[in-house]
């Protein structure tokens, strides 16, 4: 019997993350903390503004990591994403990774209903089912690729749910729903792969932790919403 209950909520909170951007109506602003190797080394925090039928998200996103004083790898973006009746039709981002600029124009054709990226590592059309590789956006765990935040490329993904769980972040108990999301793809390079735990709260429909492994293991925490 408890067997057929855990199914049945399991099945219900994962009806949750079917919202649309609409669910977001209320709130303003989302501050995550980055994490590497249990040290915090930097910030995600996105900015909500909400008018008629149109939200827009803007992102700041900065951290470095340093070896014996030196910087090792750094990333500085800035990112702005615009919904029109809960559809994307605008995202515009610059990053400096290293010192090395990356790009991303996106924009929505209606006549062709497609994306057209103008990306540093992608140039051409893309499918409106795509998301934006975004820790705010719950539709990442709903959707079958992404678009890269900070470069244009389009890549295919597999999630999985793995299991509920209650996990603490800042004094604060969130009961979750942990996600598997990997590359599709199992033959591109270690670097590009995809490959993160997510876990989401579903009441809230806010992400609450993502992490991964490269060059270290990497955390980003959400430290707190409004």
């Amino acid at each position: 019997m408890k067997k057929y209950i855990y199914i049945f909520l399991l099945f219900f909170f994962v009806s949750q993350t079917n919202a649309h951007t609409s669910h977001y109506a209320g709130i303003n602003v989302i501050n995550m903390e980055i994490i590497r190797n249990g040290q915090v080394i930097g910030y995600s925090n996105y900015f909500f503004e909400h008018e008629d039928n149109v939200m827009t998200v803007k992102n700041y996103t900065q951290f470095k990591v340093k070896l014996l004083g030196a910087t090792i790898f750094s990333i500085s973006s800035e990112a702005i994403e615009k919904y029109e009746d809960n559809k994307l039709v605008f995202f515009k981002s610059n990053t400096f990774q290293n010192n090395k600029e990356k790009f991303v124009n996106l924009k929505y054709d209606k006549k062709l209903n497609k994306f057209i990226i103008d990306g540093s590592s992608f140039k051409g059309e893309a499918d409106v089912d795509n998301v934006i590789g975004n820790w705010w956006n719950q539709k990442i765990l709903t959707a079958n690729s992404q678009i890269s935040p900070l470069s244009g490329s389009v890549k295919e993904q597999n999630v999985n749910l793995l299991k509920k769980e209650i996990i603490e972040l800042y004094g604060k108990d969130y009961e979750v729903l942990h996600y598997k999301l990997k590359s599709k793809n199992e033959n591109l390079p270690k670097e590009k792969k995809l490959d993160f735990d997510i876990w989401l709260d579903p009441q809230k429909g806010l992400i609450v932790k993502i992490a991964y492994e490269r060059m270290g293991k990497w955390e980003y925490r959400l430290k707190n919403f409004e």
